[in-house]
């Protein structure tokens, strides 16, 4: 049996990287999917690729009434919304001084306002459903300090302690609904592997040679890594977990200094 069979489930931000790869676990495991994105082309590629446990419908989660639209739309064909997540994001390259006002309302309107108006829109749909888990991506940078990307350490933020406000809310108002948040660290993404020309556009450091060694080592989890957390979250096994952080970094944020690559045998 499927941990996820007979749930609907809503993906934003999934037409590549972590949402790709939780889109995929997620059908395999039986989940019925809602994939959303503004990215059209890869968006429904990844639908197609999945097959009938998932389609696909362009979103952008800024906007509050596509939101209210959306959920409408799952409830009228599916009858029921068991998981929310909400993994649409976008980062900026830089630091308190040479961050624009344009870049800083551009992050927090797709993190932090984006997953606003899904859990609030989320919420009452679930409550018809009899409960549900909405689990919310979040990053190291909410935890740590990283001033080459400022915006995005205030997003994550937010949302992380949103999280907290929803679970406590769900909670106390006997609502069968949990709120979780995950903490990548870096992980092999598109969003990721772009970091290096964004930082070099804003002057902040120049972009290695394409044979250059990295300039200090550094740990990189992979995509599903971050699926099977999502995964655990989304299924009933997590029952009683509510209101937390799942940090997913191999040990980055509890280690001084910079964690070293791991050494060939």
């Amino acid at each position: 049996m499927g941990r996820l069979d007979g749930k609907v489930a809503i993906i934003t931000g999934a037409a590549k990287g972590l949402g790709e790869a939780d889109a995929r676990l997620m059908a395999a495991e039986g989940a019925k999917l809602v994939l959303t994105d503004v990215d059209v082309e890869n968006g429904e590629r990844v639908a197609g690729e999945i097959g009938p446990a998932a389609r696909f419908v362009r979103q952008d989660v800024r906007d509050e009434d596509g939101w209210i639209a959306l959920i409408a739309d799952v409830m009228a064909r599916e009858g029921r919304l068991d998981v929310l997540v909400n993994n649409a994001g976008v980062v900026e390259a830089g630091h308190i001084e040479n961050t624009t006002a344009e870049a800083w309302h551009s992050v927090m309107a797709v993190s932090a306002d984006g997953t606003f108006f899904g859990c609030k829109h989320a919420i009452p749909a679930m409550k018809q459903s009899g409960g549900g888990s909405i689990i919310n991506m979040a990053s190291v940078c909410s935890i740590g300090g990283f001033s080459a990307v400022t915006a995005y350490c205030a997003a994550k933020g937010a949302i992380e302690s949103l999280t907290r406000a929803i679970a406590v809310h769900c909670t106390q108002n006997g609502l069968n609904i949990r709120c979780n948040t995950i903490h990548p660290g870096t992980m092999d993404t598109p969003m990721v592997r772009g970091m290096s020309s964004k930082m070099e556009a804003a002057g902040m450091v120049a972009a290695p040679a394409p044979d250059a060694p990295p300039p200090r080592a550094t740990v990189i989890g992979a995509a599903d890594d971050i699926a099977w957390a999502v995964l655990y979250l989304a299924s009933d096994e997590s029952r009683f977990v509510n209101g937390q952080k799942l940090v997913i970094d191999n040990t980055v944020t509890i280690t001084p200094g910079v964690v070293p690559a791991p050494q060939a045998a």
